[in-house]
């Protein structure tokens, strides 16, 4: 990453910026369409958790899309010069349930950014603050880790699907779900999210362009689930909930999805493949 760069992404720390959506009761339908029977149980007037990742999705036009599906750089988020953007993890702060018919303003904050070197080239972390409110005021605050990674390598250097190295399912669970990642699912949860990012429906891109063995499955997509599984086998939605990306889970295999108690208030979670590899963690508190 060049010094220029880096001097244009710390004039982009503290930007902010405000958007409004509606929970409409056809949302809250589709939502809970595309994802059960793996929601936790709400009352008639609450909606689904995780429905949030859902509201005021970017409305880029089509003609103003990067190659790879995302709006191009230049907008809210800094202009990191690397190519490949993917959600690396964060955590959420439930302070109140939002409900059908809410009026919702989310503001953005990018609250900072770091660098580092990983096993497959240069990283760049970018930090952002969501605040989601109604009437009633805030309702769900938000930290939202992005990472952006070198482009893909070539052909004859793509990397295996399942490698070694990769941390692997090693304890039972108090309460378990198995999900068909099917790619008429992501394909749902990504008109859900007005999501246009190519690697969730586009196999040739996918695999051809990014490196990826096969359609790869959303990070919010295994957080919403993980979320409403921990609500499950506790019984109530949780004040917080962390999560954290381990490695890239593909579609058309069933995925696993595991949470076990760490005490009378803890829940930690996880999703994996078939192979036994993690694909996210997570740990719901109340």
């Amino acid at each position: 990453m060049t010094a220029l760069d880096l001097d244009w992404m710390t004039e982009c720390v503290g930007r902010s910026e405000s958007v409004s959506d509606t929970i409409t009761p056809k949302l809250v339908t589709l939502f809970n369409a595309t994802l059960a029977p793996y929601v936790a149980p709400a009352s008639p007037a609450e909606t689904s958790l995780g429905i949030h990742w859902c509201l005021a999705p970017p409305s880029t036009p089509t003609h103003d899309l990067d190659q790879d599906g995302h709006p191009m750089k230049g907008g809210f988020l800094p202009p990191v010069s690397l190519p490949r953007r993917m959600w690396a993890g964060g955590e959420i702060e439930i302070v109140e349930g939002l409900r059908i018919g809410d009026a919702v303003m989310r503001r953005s904050t990018i609250a900072g950014f770091r660098t580092t070197e990983g096993r497959s080239g240069p990283l760049c972390f970018v930090t952002v603050q969501h605040d989601i409110s109604t009437e009633r005021g805030v309702a769900i605050r938000e930290r939202q880790d992005i990472v952006y990674r070198e482009a893909a390598k070539t052909s004859s250097q793509k990397p295996a699907a399942d490698p070694s190295g990769e941390p692997r399912e090693d304890s039972s669970p108090d309460l378990a779900w198995t999900v068909d990642t099917s790619p008429t699912l992501l394909f749902r949860y990504s008109a859900l999210t007005f999501n246009s990012h190519r690697i969730h429906y586009d196999m040739l891109y996918a695999t051809e362009v990014e490196g990826y063995p096969g359609l790869v499955v959303h990070g919010p997509l295994q957080a919403t689930l993980l979320l409403n599984l921990a609500a499950t086998l506790h019984g109530r939605t949780p004040r917080r909930f962390g999560y954290r990306n381990v490695g890239p889970v593909f579609a058309g295999n069933p995925l696993r999805l595991a949470a076990r108690r760490k005490g009378d208030d803890i829940v930690e979670c996880w999703s994996a493949t078939n192979r036994g590899t993690i694909g996210m963690k997570a740990e719901a508190g109340w």
